[in-house]
């Protein structure tokens, strides 16, 4: 009876394992960079078939247990069960957070955001405004910004949940707010009698971010006023140097692992000089629908292939962790847009 009960525990395990590796896995969303898309306490559904499942580069590791217990004595290579990914503009996509050097790529957090431009795209982004290939994006109704209100009566707790404003608050005694909103909201509020000012709180041109990419003063942009940047695509031969290198220097040296030197103006790669680089995977440009609360390709690049886990495609539960409303009924099983 204990060899059956074993066999059929081991049997589940295993179908268990298989079904999370290549097939779909539920992850929680612990972040507000998604809202009003996703929201914090989420749990959603990756759809691993979607741009084709990854095989697992740490062999020697323990399942289900990001981050730790694993060796990489023995590692695979990267490789993919598909060709072309298939990654479209306005995927919602889950993949493993790039900047987690410590870590083996298959091991690093999961991020969820949405993929603005595809590899050979050019994206540029001018007081807020998305643009790729020079063409101007259509927001969805979901994507947030952060506004200045002032208002003739003090705004309460109350007033906001019933806007279900959850993101910032008053500012100032005489009635000014810095408030996270929809564009549907803004034109819902921007023409309340008791509002006086509501504006975009939007960085200026040329004022340089320092944290946000490529942290270069010979690019001096902020989080809405980016670009323009073509994402890298496999096989594009990129002409280097010592201005752009800023670039590309994270591609070269730590997501395609090869040796990079830069002495008395000249660059090497592999100890060759060199005034060219053949890129040698594709690479992504993501940004979370709350524009001005989201950490993504803005502030630390682009996301390369092997990086990505999956399309997140469904909620499959949904808990209110931050009001403690309990669950959000409304958004079980619902597709995520």
């Amino acid at each position: 009876m204990m060899a059956e009960w074993l066999k059929a525990i081991s049997i589940s395990f295993i179908v268990v394992l298989i079904i999370r590796t290549f097939l779909f896995e539920v992850s929680s969303v612990n972040s507000p960079s998604m809202e009003k898309s996703l929201l914090t306490g989420d749990f959603i559904f990756i759809n691993k078939l979607s741009y084709g499942p990854r095989l697992p580069k740490t062999v020697l590791s323990i399942p289900f247990i990001n981050q730790k217990y694993y060796s990489e004595l023995f590692s695979l290579p990267y490789l993919r069960l598909s060709g072309d990914l298939g990654i479209e503009r306005n995927d919602v996509v889950v993949f493993n957070y790039p900047q987690e050097d410590e870590y083996p790529i298959d091991h690093r957090t999961y991020f969820v955001k949405r993929c603005i431009a595809i590899p050979g795209d050019s994206i540029k982004i001018e007081n807020s405004k998305t643009y790729i290939n020079n063409k101007a994006t259509t927001d969805f109704e979901t994507f947030q910004f952060n506004y200045h209100l002032k208002s003739t009566k003090v705004l309460d707790s109350s007033y906001l949940a019933s806007y279900q404003i959850y993101e910032g608050g008053q500012i100032s005694e005489n009635n000014d707010y810095s408030f996270t909103l929809t564009n549907p909201l803004f034109d819902t509020l921007k023409g309340k009698n008791y509002v006086s000012v509501i504006e975009k709180q939007a960085e200026q041109k040329d004022m340089w971010d320092e944290f946000v990419f490529p942290y270069n003063e010979h690019y001096k942009w902020n989080v809405d006023h980016f670009g323009a940047l073509r994402v890298p695509k496999k096989g594009d031969i990129i002409k280097l140097d010592t201005t752009n290198l800023c670039l590309y220097e994270r591609i070269i040296s730590v997501y395609e692992c090869k040796t990079l030197q830069l002495k008395n103006g000249i660059i090497y790669i592999n100890e060759m000089a060199t005034t060219t680089y053949t890129i040698q995977q594709n690479y992504y440009f993501m940004m979370g629908d709350n524009r001005h609360n989201s950490q993504d390709s803005r502030h630390w690049g682009f996301v390369p292939e092997d990086h990505i886990v999956g399309k997140a495609t469904r909620i499959a539960f949904s808990i209110d962790k931050l009001f403690g409303n309990g669950i959000r009924w409304n958004r079980l099983f619902s597709t995520i847009q």
